[in-house]
């Protein structure tokens, strides 16, 4: 029972830290090609990735919104409307980081497919590099469980899907 406790409150520890996470300095932007890549989303309490070498950071799919950026597994990807394009920074905060996990690469230079806009990265606190569009920040949605999923489109009318180039599907 003791055992069961502590890793509990292990568990919980380790979210609660997760959750801290915020904005960084510094924003790298690169125009690239499509390549393989690595990827390595957010780890939270309702997924948890590894780095897989044969994918790509993002790419194009479509869905009734039209072409969207989806990360390698998939995923719809977001705006989030409060960010400051180019700040080098997420406004994405606490809980927030939790229902809206950033989509993470690498390297500097996420590896790309179909995307047109100007994909880069900015750093967080912890030192992971978040996935920049057009110098906005990109972000997972946690109830899209599964491909083609675009459940976050309009949440709270700040919570929006990416176009191939970089724009705001409203």
């Amino acid at each position: 029972m003791k055992k069961q406790l502590s890793v509990g409150l292990a568990v919980m520890a380790l979210a609660a830290s997760l959750t801290a996470c915020g904005g960084g300095s510094g924003t790298t932007t690169t125009t690239t090609a499509a390549a393989p890549a690595s990827e390595s989303p957010a780890t939270t309490a309702s997924a948890s990735a590894t780095s897989d070498s044969a994918t790509v950071d993002l790419k194009t799919a479509s869905s009734s919104k039209g072409e969207i950026v989806v990360d390698g597994k998939g995923m719809s990807v977001y705006y989030f409307t409060k960010d400051v394009k180019d700040s080098g920074k997420s406004n994405c905060l606490g809980d927030c980081l939790v229902k809206w996990p950033p989509v993470f690469a690498a390297t500097d230079t996420p590896k790309v497919e179909g995307v047109t806009g100007t994909v880069g990265t900015i750093d967080t606190p912890d030192g992971k590099k978040q996935v920049t569009v057009n110098g906005m920040p990109v972000y997972l949605w946690e109830k899209d469980k599964a491909p083609g999923d675009i459940t976050g489109q309009g949440v709270g009318n700040v919570w929006y899907l990416v176009a191939p180039d970089g724009t705001m599907i409203k």
